[in-house]
């Protein structure tokens, strides 16, 4: 169980200027950012144009593809969507013929509005059902509605692109389709009973079993070469199973997935853009810190020492009893004076990789690492966050950074003179909540950094509000799932 629980004094503003000094600092990474960003970018459009998942397999082992799992799969792909296809067409027209039939009297209407709207679930069955053959999964072209009513998704719908896409692929390309998945089912249903016709020969006799039309078997022996001729049937299905489910994987990604012209789909890949510009800046981020913790930090902690070592040596010169003592005594204070500012970049370096990213939250989690941040808040803060364990790494990271925006800007801006942190996990999301008693009146669109931190946490598909009414209050509520 992570919890952490500290109130903190005053003990001066130390940590809010580290963060903004690594606020100000990580500016100047961003450029880096891009370009990792975009780099990922070219890495997911070059994945989404990559092969179908079962032609490559068929390619790689043409011989032995038969007698993979991928053919299995193949199988068992198209026999389902045979039977999906064979009641949705059946469901289909049963709708269109009493919509027409009811529209006279205008009862028939939605019915006919239910057609138009079949390829919906349809196409979702269909993306769902190529999960068995296909890795990489066919996103939903619609665009998400998070809190519209029911009129409004329904007009939203009806003028997207994606679904009459939808609808031909139900009407048009399905039956088809579903007619060659039934076609090869029966063929390899048929292959396989003769495979096993020595053993239905030996099992029925003395009864005549007539594997052609006026033909009977005498015995299990002449029925060897219809076994030969099921295992061919057999094998000839495999491959020919695997080029109708590239055909199906095609006309899917074609059809039931999103355009760039689609808005949805270019809300979808302005978000993926977002969360891998987000990702890169994050492992900007912790490269920055980490080269700032094993470089310039120690280069100041062995000049620190350096100059210990030389005031050490100024004393017992000094005590010596030379006769330049006065010059012996200013060069000590001159390094006396080296040696404390040394100790005093060291601190505030020491601050700044602490805000950029601290090593508590990579070690312990987020308990430890608000906990740490609260103790040294000039203002003094009270933490109580009672977590499952560790939390996704984005997720603690951006409640990190929101609460230290938020204490920051109490410290700055609030006067206040007590401040809560309070969070927990409910319903797999993190729920934390940050008030202070100060004057209120905050604005987050005033450049206070929150947001900034409101963006990350929309692409985590989070919620930032704050409540700040003049008089105080303020009070900041984040809301993010947990499970990425």
């Amino acid at each position: 169980m992570g919890t952490g629980r500290a109130t903190a004094e005053n003990t001066g503003a130390g940590a809010t200027g580290a963060v903004d000094a690594a606020s100000s600092f990580l500016s100047a990474t961003t450029a880096a950012a891009v370009e990792s960003a975009e780099a990922a970018q070219a890495a997911g459009a070059a994945d989404r144009s990559a092969e179908v998942a079962v032609l490559a397999a068929l390619r790689a082992r043409p011989l032995r593809f038969p007698l993979t799992r991928d053919s299995l799969r193949c199988w068992a792909y198209l026999a389902g969507g045979a039977v999906l296809g064979l009641v949705t067409v059946v469901l289909l027209l049963a709708l269109t013929a009493l919509g027409l039939g009811l529209s006279v009297v205008g009862v028939g209407l939605p019915l006919l509005l239910a057609v138009a709207l079949s390829g919906l679930p349809a196409g979702a069955l269909e993306r769902r059902l190529l999960r068995l053959v296909e890795p990489a999964p066919v996103p939903d072209p619609h665009r998400a509605l998070p809190g519209a009513g029911r009129p409004a998704r329904l007009r939203t719908r009806l003028r997207e692109r994606a679904t009459w896409r939808e609808l031909a692929h139900t009407l048009l390309v399905a039956p088809p389709l579903t007619a060659a998945g039934l076609g090869l089912t029966a063929l390899l249903l048929f292959s396989a009973m003769l495979v096993v016709s020595p053993v239905v020969v030996q099992v029925l006799a003395p009864e005549t079993v007539m594997l052609i039309p006026g033909h009977a078997v005498p015995g299990p022996l002449h029925a060897l070469p219809f076994t030969a001729v099921g295992l061919a049937g057999l094998y000839l299905g495999g491959h020919a199973g695997a080029l109708l489910t590239t055909a199906h994987v095609r006309l899917a990604r074609l059809l039931l997935g999103p355009r760039e012209e689609d808005p949805g789909g270019r809300v979808l890949e302005l978000t993926r853009s977002r969360a891998r510009l987000a990702d890169a800046f994050e492992a900007e981020r912790r490269r920055i810190e980490r080269d700032l913790h094993d470089g310039a930090q120690q280069q100041l902690v062995a000049l620190t020492m350096t100059l210990g070592l030389a005031a050490h040596e100024l004393r017992e010169s000094a005590g010596a009893g030379a006769g330049d003592g006065d010059a012996g005594a200013g060069a000590l204070a001159l390094v006396d004076r080296a040696r404390g500012e040394a100790r005093q970049a060291l601190e505030q370096l020491r601050g700044l990789v602490r805000g950029i990213h601290p090593q508590v939250l990579t070690d312990h989690g987020l308990a430890a690492a608000v906990a740490e941040v609260a103790l040294r808040h000039p203002v003094p803060v009270e933490v109580d966050l009672d977590l499952p364990g560790r939390l996704p790494g984005p997720v603690e990271s951006t409640a990190y950074f929101t609460v230290t925006e938020a204490l920051t800007n109490a410290a700055k801006h609030s006067g206040a003179t007590t401040v809560t942190v309070h969070g927990r996990v409910t319903d797999g999301r993190l729920v934390l909540q940050v008030t202070d008693d100060g004057r209120g009146g905050a604005d987050p669109a005033a450049g206070t950094g929150l947001q900034g931190l409101a963006d990350r946490v929309a692409i985590l598909r989070g919620r930032l509000m704050v409540t700040s009414p003049t008089g105080g209050p303020t009070g900041l509520r984040l809301e993010v799932p947990c499970s990425g």
